[in-house]
């Protein structure tokens, strides 16, 4: 009951972290594996109106773990030092847009993965660059710089899918902005 009950929230844990879905189905495999080993780990609030909430964030922790250990096995991470930046000027584009999750999750995935994974470890689930350098043996200065690099790519991934859905007058306003 419990994998039936959880399995879609962490497939779409483990897919804000892989793109291949039969990667991401081996992850929640294995996260459930993890879960049902160290259930008795498991700390129940005294509320039990709390329980489930608290259930889904400690088996998303498990997920999205598992799956930065997956990356962590698949890649060896470069320092930033070893990468050539790309200067790129950032403009700002002032449109209102309404994205839906799909959309979010498109441009996510569109990133490099270690843009990806860093982005997710900070942005989404809460980590400090401080723990994200430690989970991934990275400096933390290039944690800081890697988040950067990918919010900077979505803002040109956002704004190219922008301009790939308005009419060519519509574009030229948006550039005088």
């Amino acid at each position: 009951m419990i994998y039936k009950s959880f399995y879609g929230y962490l497939m779409g844990v483990t897919l804000r972290y892989v793109n291949d879905r039969n990667d991401a189905e081996e992850l929640v495999n294995d996260s459930f594996v993890k879960i049902f080993k160290s259930i008795s780990q498991f700390n129940a609030p005294k509320y039990s109106d709390q329980i489930q909430k608290a259930f889904k964030g400690w088996i998303a922790r498990i997920s999205s773990r598992t799956a930065i250990d997956f990356l962590r096995s698949q890649r060896t991470f470069l320092y930033v030092d070893d990468i050539a930046e790309e200067q790129q000027p950032l403009t700002e584009l002032n449109a209102i847009s309404q994205l839906n999750v799909q959309d979010i999750m498109k441009l996510l995935g569109k990133l490099p993965e270690t843009h990806k994974l860093i982005f997710n470890m900070y942005e989404i689930e809460g980590f400090s660059h401080e723990e994200i350098s430690k989970m991934l043996t990275i400096p933390e200065s290039s944690c800081r710089v890697y988040l950067t690099r990918a919010k900077n790519k979505l803002r040109e991934l956002y704004k190219s899918s922008l301009m790939s859905s308005y009419e060519p007058t519509t574009i030229q306003n948006i550039r005088r902005i």
